[in-house]
């Protein structure tokens, strides 16, 4: 499924309803470049998952910030800092999975030999100024 949205607010919703089909067990890897939104999704998400929005920031600095406010616990991992997968050894991201909450993943890519099969894709492309198309992978 594709939804394309045109300012920051749609993509909130958006994910906000994506949000609110969790269940519980997820892991989402989302993908796009730099600028492109990914923290604006995870807010619209972590409010489709009972969470306020102004709790959620972008974990750039700290690699892993843990929501357990909500309906599920959200896992917001942002691994754009580490220079190594073996780095993932070194945060709670097994643990996490374990959990049975919600695992999101920024900038995925730099650990995909982690990623378990199950995960879901979701992606942003920049399409101009505040234009996004996300596509909702499996």
């Amino acid at each position: 499924m594709r939804k394309i949205t045109r300012s920051a607010e749609e993509t909130k919703k958006a994910a906000a309803l994506f949000g609110k089909k969790l269940k519980g067990g997820e892991i989402i890897a989302l993908t796009g470049p730099l600028g492109a939104g990914k923290t604006v999704f995870v807010k619209g998400m972590a409010m489709g998952l009972g969470i306020l929005e102004k709790e959620v920031r972008s974990p750039s600095f700290v690699i892993l910030i843990e929501h357990r406010k909500g309906r599920l616990p959200l896992f917001h991992f942002d691994f754009y800092r580490i220079k190594e997968e073996a780095e993932i050894d070194t945060t709670p991201f097994e643990d996490c999975l374990k959990a049975k909450g919600v695992t999101v993943i920024e900038w995925p890519e730099r650990i995909a030999d982690y990623l378990p099969p199950e995960t879901r894709r979701v992606s942003i492309e920049v399409l101009g100024r505040k234009v996004r198309r996300i596509t909702f992978g499996k």
